[in-house]
């Protein structure tokens, strides 16, 4: 085990941690220079297209120094706030971690909230400054800020260029240097920890393992300590970074466990594998994420209910941080409720339940938990706007708050503070940051990030300031419901829930965004925003207009205006019958909120 060494690279987003992968892989052979592509380990389609990365993804590389062959076990993670629960799952099964910073961006506010997570966990940390061949690249400044950072000599902060392949060779070097390479406990038996699945049709779950214990080979018995669940090793291997088998999986190595299990809920993140005669006790696994965004999911058509749930199950193999329950809705019928840890995590589960597979869905307008004191002194959890009841069944209203660290240049601050003023935030502590950049603490209700915040930051500060935040407490709040009716139908899939003090300008904005949305049918449909026991906006889109006496020249009125009579009593009839089919886009427009 002297010659392994496990290793994760931690990063904020866009730091260049994918490209700084690209070029170890090309640098220690593990991948043919002529193969080579862009963001080899980001193999979801999604992942290209948006350029971010948004699983893990392990892989094994060999690098040759003083003459001895190392085997390097590097766990990629993502950048986004939202996908913090894979960072964590990533670390929990690495010895050291590469903390990657932008030459040209210096230290942002979720490389702190990483950085809290990898010291915990006590991994030895390697402060690293990427993207030095840029012209704006400020190497000095951004070198002296991660060595503040982690109270280390400034010479220990080494530079890279994923791009260029400059300073790889030492980041490698560095690597085997300072991790330390994994301990083995001295006691006989098998203990290895559960870090991801992935799913196949012919071969069922197949388990991804950091084998902390013993070894694991083909035809062993072994048992899931969490779910207890027993089952024969089919094959065994290492990601280098497709999958090769490999004859076994030995104490300190990474790598995977084909376990021919076709029930997907026996597979469980954090869970430790262990021998089935003799199991020794589970390791210490990981947390739930507690899910921050609600939202319910329903089949567009009731026949794809069980494929929707089949997709669901599918989908938590390789996303652990998804949880749903089914629930019944009586215009949408049966579907799920989802939690997501924010925003982009909901609109990335949406698209790949599309494209992955072939679901048509309906999607309500997200949530957070709220709870609710009724009259009779009892508490109840409310996970989505159509589940509040009227104002007069609860005596007080509840909900989270959040606690967020912004880093800005500045100059971008008083901009940000007007911003934080319109999202409801309280300041707090606030401290200079390197040489020109502010840190500040503020408080501000979990609905409000869900409000276009983080967008709204990025346009008042170019860009430039970056936040993270942790939920605080639960507190007070004076919320009301709106529900947006069709053609005097209830929508519940467009309720939502707003300050009372913004009802009236939420309305309007939520019809005339509906008003935009909706295609025109053949008769006027009202759009209506009801709050408060009252309409708060209104607008009618009128009918699409069919020219029935086109083909008409000549001769007497009376001829036109039986046709235009026949017309109208036809549109009454269709108005009459009153349902609108709103296609599918809609719903998922009206989630972003643009």
């Amino acid at each position: 085990m002297n010659n392994i060494r496990n290793f994760s690279i931690i990063a904020h987003i866009d730091h260049g941690k994918s490209t700084l992968a690209d070029r170890m892989l090309e640098m220690t052979g593990t991948i043919e220079k002529r193969k080579m592509k862009e963001q080899v380990l980001d193999s979801m389609e999604l992942e290209r297209e948006r350029g971010i990365t948004i699983k893990l993804a392990p892989v094994r590389m060999s690098y040759d120094l003083n003459a001895k062959r190392y085997t390097l076990n590097l766990i990629d993670t993502p950048g986004h706030i939202d996908f913090s629960y894979e960072v964590s799952r990533a670390l929990k099964a690495v010895d050291g971690a590469v903390l990657l910073v932008d030459a040209t961006q210096g230290v942002q506010a979720q490389t702190l909230s990483t950085l809290d997570t990898a010291r915990n966990m006590g991994l030895v940390i390697i402060p690293v400054v990427s993207k030095i061949d840029s012209s704006l690249a400020k190497i000095p400044e951004v070198k002296k800020e991660l060595a503040t950072l982690l109270k280390c000599p400034i010479e220990s902060v080494l530079a890279v260029s994923g791009k260029t392949g400059e300073g790889v060779h030492e980041l490698l070097k560095a690597i085997i240097e300072r991790v330390p390479s994994p301990k083995s406990e001295e006691q006989a038996g098998l203990q290895g920890l559960v870090f991801d699945f992935s799913y196949s049709n012919h071969r069922g779950i197949i388990v991804y393992v950091r084998v902390f214990n013993g070894a694991i080979k083909k035809g062993d018995t072994l048992l899931f300590k969490v779910t207890n669940e027993k089952f024969t090793v089919l094959e065994t291997g290492v990601f280098i970074p497709e999958e090769k088998s490999v004859e076994t999986l030995s104490a300190g190595e990474t790598g995977y466990i084909v376990t021919g299990i076709k029930k997907m809920d026996k597979a469980v993140v954090g869970d430790t594998i262990v021998e089935f005669k003799n199991p020794l006790p589970a390791l210490p696994g990981y947390e739930d994420p507690p899910p921050v965004v609600w939202a319910s999911v329903y089949p567009q058509s009731q026949d794809d209910f069980d494929l929707l749930k089949n997709s669901l199950f599918r989908l938590k193999l390789s996303d652990s941080a998804l949880s749903f329950s089914e629930e019944q809705s009586g215009s949408l019928g049966r579907g799920f409720r989802c939690g997501f840890l924010g925003m982009l995590h909901l609109e990335i589960v949406v698209e790949r339940l599309k494209r992955e597979f072939n679901v048509s869905l309906i999607v309500t307008a997200p949530s957070i938990v709220y709870e609710i004191e009724r009259i009779d002194g009892g508490r109840e959890k409310i996970y989505s706007a159509s589940q509040l009841p009227e104002e007069h069944t609860f005596t007080k209203i509840y909900e989270p708050w959040a606690r967020l660290t912004i880093i800005t240049p500045q100059n971008y601050v008083g901009d940000i503070v007007q911003i934080l003023h319109k999202h409801e935030g309280v300041m707090g502590e606030t401290h200079t940051f390197g040489d020109s950049r502010v840190s500040f603490e503020v408080e501000m209700p979990l609905r409000e990030l869900m409000r276009n915040f983080f967008d709204e930051l990025k346009r008042v500060s170019s860009g430039f300031a970056s936040f993270s935040y942790k939920i605080a407490d639960v507190r007070g709040a004076d919320i009301v419901k709106l529900e947006m009716l069709v053609a005097e139908e209830m929508q519940p899939a467009f309720s939502t829930i707003v300050p009372r003090a913004r009802a009236q300008e939420d309305a309007k904005k939520l019809t005339d965004r509906l008003y935009t949305l909706l295609p025109r049918q053949l008769f006027p449909i009202k759009i209506q925003a009801k709050g408060m026991g009252r309409i708060l906006s209104s607008k009618t889109l009128p009918a699409l207009k069919k020219d029935v006496t086109g083909y008409l020249y000549g001769g007497d009125i009376t001829r036109k205006r039986k046709l235009w009579e026949k017309q109208k009593k036809g549109k009454k009839k269709l108005q009459a019958r009153g349902t609108v089919e709103i296609p599918h886009d809609v719903f998922l427009k009206m989630v972003k909120r643009e």
